[in-house]
């Protein structure tokens, strides 16, 4: 059933429509869900080869007094613009190379191949928050400004306008007065750097986006031309930390990945024979630490949380030991089912200490029960109050598919797990909302959106009591979706 959560045939639903409620949704949770994610990889008779290139499809589910209704568009960026103008893909992404226009004279298509690729504005990947504004990303250096109650595009906001990069991640961290920090590579004529940055927390006026935005340090990589590729960061309470992994970028196939007709993507591969470094840089000062932490090659997409404790610094990660997540995601290999589809993924969670010594090792966070459920990935924690500081709980999707196949609840004190899962569902990224009056730490909902392949129109908005990974209840969505990446919960004022 893979193939299904890839099609071409997701249509937007650009007017709220209602849910049929199963069970009961509690009356104080009241606001929007908003989720991102590719929706569409097909113009024409063009189609693109990779899950991170589909043009980006935007939902909310709106929560008020027990219902829910339910919207999405299509992010009208400038690559789905010229893709639908011309009914075929014009605009490369990550795992697609834009074939020259075939109504061009052969000259004109031979010195299409020496330019630049342009960097994509498709921002699929999150909803993030900038000085009070919702924006979504994509790791390029383009954002758009959204209007969270109509899903609309307010405003292309370009990063290289306001600092020295080529980009950022769309993983930022937020401190509690607002301050946003985020990491961003520069490539210039002494190579590339990887860039530690920092954005004011309030607006000058309304028209304000990134204005203020600095480069609070650069860090050079240690192999300038080939640069680690990394999609996070961690943050302590002092400090931020940069994992240096060996899944790496050749930058001069990467530059050259038009003439020679191949993918962005086919510059980045994985050197196991390389350690994984760890870079601590001040908040306060941006000063790096002199000393550099290093452990085994070892790849991550996400972090769970950092924060320091008797003077250790704690560093909470899902990674593997092998560097194949990019390549599972090839469309060739989502549209594999059955065993061969059961075997691509394996996700370990690490805990890592890091203190004077140079090498560092790692703990797991899990018993041996988590293997089960395929490792665990997109990983979630009561964010407002326990990011930087020491927690008792995280969240995530197990991983025995290429999709999360179940919800975890991971207790840090003993180990232990909790779970949801019903077979044929795909539960996505679990998002935890505390209850107003919450005193302890999981007090609060889960809210996950789990597709079912195997039924047409069966998706549905679940909501656990997070404390019991008990279902509270679900919200049936009469539409089709696919499966997304990332979200955030807004609360109503």
């Amino acid at each position: 059933y893979t193939w299904i959560f890839y099609r071409n045939s997701v249509e937007e639903t650009p007017e709220p429509i209602s849910t049929e409620v199963q069970g009961t949704i509690p009356s104080w949770l009241n606001g929007n869900l908003l989720r991102n994610g590719p929706g569409k990889f097909e113009f024409g008779n063009t189609h693109y080869n990779h899950w991170f290139d589909g043009m980006a499809l935007l939902h909310k589910f709106n929560i008020q007094g027990g219902q829910v209704t339910y919207m999405s568009r299509f992010l009208q960026s400038d690559a789905y613009k010229k893709n639908s103008d011309r009914d075929r893909i014009v605009m490369s992404e990550f795992g697609t190379l834009a074939m020259p226009d075939p109504c061009k004279n052969f000259f004109l298509r031979f010195l299409s191949r020496f330019e630049m690729i342009q960097p994509t504005d498709n921002a699929s990947v999150s909803f993030v928050k900038y000085k009070g504004d919702y924006y979504v990303s994509t790791e390029t250096n383009f954002m758009h400004r959204m209007n969270p109650e109509t899903l609309k595009s307010e405003e292309k906001v370009d990063w290289s306008k306001f600092i020295a990069v080529n980009g950022a991640t769309a993983h930022p961290h937020y401190d509690p007065d607002g301050t946003t920090y985020n990491m961003g590579n520069s490539y210039g004529s002494k190579g590339a750097l990887y860039n530690i940055i920092c954005v004011p927390p309030e607006k000058k006026d309304d028209s304000d986006t990134l204005q203020g935005a600095k480069i609070l340090c650069s860090i050079v990589p240690a192999n300038k031309s080939h640069p680690s590729y990394y999609h996070s960061f961690a943050m302590s309470e002092n400090y931020v930390v940069f994992i240096e992994q060996p899944i790496k970028m050749d930058l001069l196939k990467i530059v050259t990945c038009k003439l020679r007709g191949k993918a962005l993507s086919e510059g980045i591969y994985w050197d196991p024979q390389q350690e994984t470094v760890f870079h601590l840089v001040n908040k306060q000062t941006g000063e790096v630490s002199s000393v550099k932490y290093h452990t085994k090659a070892i790849s991550t997409f996400h972090q769970i949380n950092a924060f320091e404790e008797d003077g250790f610094l704690m560093l909470d990660m899902c990674c593997s030991d092998d560097g194949q997540a990019i390549n599972n995601y090839l469309i060739q290999n989502l549209r594999k089912s059955g065993e061969a589809l059961d075997e691509v993924s394996n996700i370990d969670s690490l805990f890592t200490s890091l203190c004077q010594q140079v090498f560092c090792q790692h703990e797991n966070l899990h018993g041996d029960d988590l293997q089960e459920y395929g490792g665990l990935e997109f990983p979630q924690i009561n964010y407002r109050r326990c990011n930087t500081r020491p927690y008792r709980y995280f969240y995530g999707c197990g991983f025995r598919h290429l999709v999360g196949d179940s919800l975890l609840k991971m207790d840090l004190n003993d180990k232990t797990l909790k779970v949801w899962y019903q077979k044929g569902f795909y539960p996505s990224e679990p998002v935890f909302v505390p209850s107003p009056d919450a005193t302890e730490e999981d007090d609060g909902v889960i809210l996950s959106v789990i597709l079912t392949p195997s039924q047409d129109k069966a998706t549905f908005l679940l909501i656990l009591d997070a404390k019991t990974f008990e279902e509270l209840g679900r919200a049936n969505v009469p539409v089709n979706m696919p499966y997304g990446f990332h979200g955030t919960f807004n609360s109503a004022a």
